[in-house]
């Protein structure tokens, strides 16, 4: 979707490569993906109480940004703010994703303001350009799977409680129509970036279809194994 008055995203600076090196120096990284409905914000907020990272979500990020109501004298968000939530809202409504220089711009602003340097980044990179812009190796990418049929029955339940639970904030994309194009998206871009991990030996598979706990006690095992290796060195 082209904003009036706007740069196209392709004319955009993207996030230089001295400020992802710079990130990246002294850093434990760890990617976090999976399907929607999977239990990626779940599995992370678990993470980042139980084992001390801090856990960055690109949505999160995303509506904070719109949230804050600041464009903190950067030219380059001025349209975002302006546009943001009706941008957002129509990008999620028909299951596609924000421009990649946007989410990783947010993802750096926060890695530099927070003094831990043990980051989870939930549900990103979604597709090889994200992989490719923001230039940050992890040290591992974690990868929650879930089947289609499970995830769907967990999105469609998660607005049926809704009512219910008041304090519970529901999603313009859990419905069935929006769910379907959403896996089709997370089939064509997430997958590749998925295999690309697998391929030089960072993925580390978890079944997500088992409860919370069990799925969380196989992450704790595969990130304590990381924090060991890391006090060896």
């Amino acid at each position: 979707m082209e904003l009036p008055g706007a740069a196209k995203t392709e004319d955009h600076v993207p996030p230089s490569k001295e400020a992802n090196e710079q990130l990246s120096k002294g850093y434990t990284v760890v990617y976090v993906l999976g399907c929607p409905g999977s239990g990626k914000s779940t599995q992370c907020s678990k993470i980042s109480a139980g084992l001390g990272f801090f856990h960055l979500s690109a949505g999160d990020l995303l509506q904070e940004e719109i949230n804050s109501g600041s464009e903190d004298g950067d030219a380059f968000f001025w349209w975002l703010i302006v546009f943001a939530r009706k941008m957002i809202a129509d990008l999620k409504r028909e299951g596609r994703l924000v421009p990649s220089e946007i989410v990783v711009k947010l993802l750096q602003q926060a890695m530099q303001r927070t003094g831990n340097k043990k980051s989870l980044i939930d549900g990103f990179p979604r597709n090889e350009e994200n992989q490719n812009i923001i230039k940050i190796e992890p040290e591992l990418v974690l990868l929650l799977d879930c089947s289609e049929e499970e995830s769907t029955r967990r999105l469609l339940n998660r607005n049926q409680l809704i009512p219910l639970l008041p304090i519970m904030k529901g999603r313009v994309d859990d419905n069935a129509e929006t769910i379907k194009k959403r896996f089709k998206v997370y089939s064509e871009s997430t997958l590749p970036v998925i295999n690309y991990y697998s391929s030089n030996g960072k993925l580390r598979r978890i079944d997500a279809e088992r409860p919370i706990e069990e799925v969380y006690e196989s992450v704790k095992e595969i990130l304590s194994e990381l924090e060991q290796k890391h006090q060896g060195h």
